[in-house]
């Protein structure tokens, strides 16, 4: 348990609030949130039930009786809600989706056009064998191709399993023998930063190892002769098959939709399933709740669909709703670090989601970049993936939001399947540095390692404390929901997410990172989110990450890895100011022994901070695979910073 409370009293100073104009217009106003909280749990979830078209209504809304089931004996299919039925709806002309590729060049999918290819390319894959319930594994980058197949997998009633395409063929293998996939379909190559990167190589050494027949399908993207080799190609298939429609499989709510493995950054990657009924239900509420989407909207969620985050809010939450859904192939700083602001100018992006960790290379970079284009077109942002810090939750919304964008800091996790943690933007104050309250029908709780509610303003482990309709798959039986649980109190059903956090008097929640994240130094344990969010705080830090080093005298040495600002030096005056900034506001324990600056951290491509690799650059480890990062040459960088 991390030690650690923060004061019951409110400050008004520290309160943001969302702009008039947005608050009138907004999907769900203040009364409706209340009316919701007010509502009977679990009813008050219809109304995100009622968001989506069934083929045969659901006979209730939870049944919990041994395993969860959200909405029983309905019966509906994601590919349908996603498209067909704003076709129908006389929506068919309007983007689907727009693709910004590495090379700058861009394509954009109206609905009809994208249930054109998604419907031939449903046909391609039923030509090829694959049948209900078949796993098909989808190794790709960026491409517009990807999601097509994924709603492509979905209408023929297939679950799929996205693979990050930054991972090695061993990982790949791996997941490939996780889902018992006998179907892969996976691209040439594709650029990174410019540079040619062979995809298939990989995917080829991967169906080699792992003992099974598997079917292969190639998109080409790079183009360079025979890449298809033996295998099939996709625009040969696509092209075959146009024209064909392929009436969408009825599934039952809780029938499979896809499988996907958690990130793996802190430990070993566990297979996660989601049901097609509760988890769409979940993000299609979650997207017009919480991002305020709408059909008109143009929504931007910078994450890979290789994640949880891109499965839920770049296709099937924004798709389900009708909105325009951005996808980008490339990095946020190249051929310039004026990319995003680029992207989001020409296509008037009306809501952009990133990571923390990128709003601090923004800042990092200078206010220069966005400033040189029109962003006005924003009118929310959002962050995903670690708690944000107040100082650069205040730069992103003066600096990309132009002073006035309500800012949603939402947590959850692969498990969770959408959000449940968040202010909605139209009901709720924001609070800098927090992310909220729980959403209407999500209970949660800070307990103790007894499971034991522990006071307000203490901290301790973040649990869920009931059901909601995007859990994954295994949380639904008995068996595993229990597993996860810290204990019961007074009945109580608790889901360990792994967390700890602070519950303030406002019922606003305070997330303190991972609890593996948490340094035992003399007996204290200390949250490295608290002392990674003083040191930004420290003038010129841009960002930071904190890991612990072994010591045999304290158990833990805190080293802190510091990104200065752009034109600050990182010398010896910035490492007083750090350590100086983590005293004043921890205390002297917390005080890191060690400050090493570097130009940038070890990134997913998603820009969430992978801490294990500095962990063992701290202490001498092995760094094992680092094929998953955007940027794995800083690895190398800071062994030999360490080695000097």
């Amino acid at each position: 348990m991390v030690n650690g409370s923060r004061d019951e009293t409110t400050d008004e100073r520290e309160w943001e609030t969302p702009p008039i104009s947005f608050v009138n217009g907004a999907n769900v106003t203040a009364a409706d949130g209340d009316a919701l909280r007010e509502m009977d749990w679990p009813a008050c979830w219809e109304c995100a039930a009622d968001l989506l078209d069934w083929n045969r209504p659901f006979d209730a809304v939870l049944d919990d009786d041994g395993v969860t089931r959200w909405f029983p004996g309905g019966r509906l299919n994601a590919s349908y809600n996603c498209l067909d039925r704003h076709v129908r709806d006389g929506r068919g002309d309007e983007a689907a989706v727009t693709w910004e590729g590495k090379l700058g060049e861009s394509r954009t999918y109206t609905y009809r056009q994208l249930l054109d290819e998604v419907n031939s390319f449903a046909a391609a894959l039923r030509d090829l064998g694959v049948g209900e319930d078949d796993v098909v594994t989808l190794y790709m980058p960026m491409v517009p191709e990807l999601p097509i197949a994924m709603l492509a997998c979905a209408r023929i009633g297939a679950p799929h399993s996205v693979v990050f395409a930054g991972f090695s063929a061993d990982a790949l293998a791996t997941r490939l023998t996780g889902a018992d996939s006998e179907y892969l379909i996976t691209c040439d190559g594709y650029y990174r930063r410019g540079t040619a990167l062979y995809l298939k190589g990989k995917a080829d050494n991967a169906c080699l190892s792992v003992g099974q027949e598997v079917e292969q399908i190639v998109v080409n993207r790079l183009a360079d002769g025979d890449s298809v080799g033996d295998h099939h190609s996709y625009e040969k298939l696509v092209r075959d098959h146009a024209g064909a429609e392929v009436a969408p499989v009825e599934r039952g709510s809780d029938d499979l939709l896809f499988l996907i493995y958690t990130s793996g950054t802190t430990g070993k990657p566990t297979l996660v399933g989601h049901t097609t009924g509760g988890y769409l239900a979940h993000v299609t509420w979650t997207s017009r709740a919480v991002f305020d989407l709408d059909p008109e909207d143009t929504h931007w969620c910078s994450a890979d669909v290789g994640w949880i985050t891109g499965h839920s809010y770049a296709v099937y939450g924004p798709l389900a709703c009708g909105a325009t859904t951005i996808l980008y192939e490339g990095t946020p700083d190249h051929p310039e670090k004026n990319r995003l602001w680029e992207v989001i100018e020409r296509n008037e992006v009306d809501v952009f989601y990133t990571a923390p960790t990128s709003v601090r290379s923004f800042m990092k970079w200078g206010s220069k970049y966005p400033a040189q284009h029109d962003l006005s077109s924003l009118r929310l942002l959002g962050t995903v993936g670690e708690p944000i810090d107040e100082t650069a939750w205040h730069w992103y919304r003066e600096h990309v939001g132009g002073g006035e964008c309500p800012i949603v800091d939402t947590w959850w996790q692969t498990e969770t399947g959408g959000v449940v943690l968040s202010t909605l933007p139209g009901a709720d104050r924001m609070r800098p540095g927090a992310v909220g309250r729980e959403l209407p029908g999500i209970e949660a709780a800070v307990v103790d390692e007894m499971g034991k509610r522990v006071a307000i303003g203490e901290s301790g482990r973040l649990v869920l404390t009931q059901p909601w309709p995007g859990m994954a798959r295994s949380l639904c039986t008995e068996t595993d929901w229990g597993a996860r649980r810290t204990g019961t109190v007074d009945g109580e059903w608790q889901y360990d997410t792994g967390d700890n956090a602070i519950r303030d008097a406002d019922g606003y929640f305070h997330l303190l990172g991972r609890a593996d994240d948490v340094l035992n130094v003399s007996g204290r344990r200390l949250s490295t989110a608290e002392i990674e969010s003083a040191i930004v705080g420290a003038d010129g830090v841009s960002e930071a990450a904190v890991v612990g080093g072994t010591d045999t005298v304290t158990g833990s040495k805190v080293h802190a890895f510091v990104s200065p600002e752009s034109n600050v030096a990182g010398d010896e005056a910035l490492r007083k100011r750090v350590r100086s900034a983590v005293e004043s506001a921890i205390g002297p324990i917390a005080v890191p022994e060690t400050v090493t600056f570097t130009p940038s951290l070890p990134k997913t491509r998603s820009g969430k901070v992978v801490r294990r690799y500095l962990k063992a650059i701290t202490n001498g480890e092995d760094l094992g695979d680092t094929s998953a990062l955007r940027n794995p040459e800083v690895v190398g960088e800071l062994e030999s910073l360490l080695d000097e």
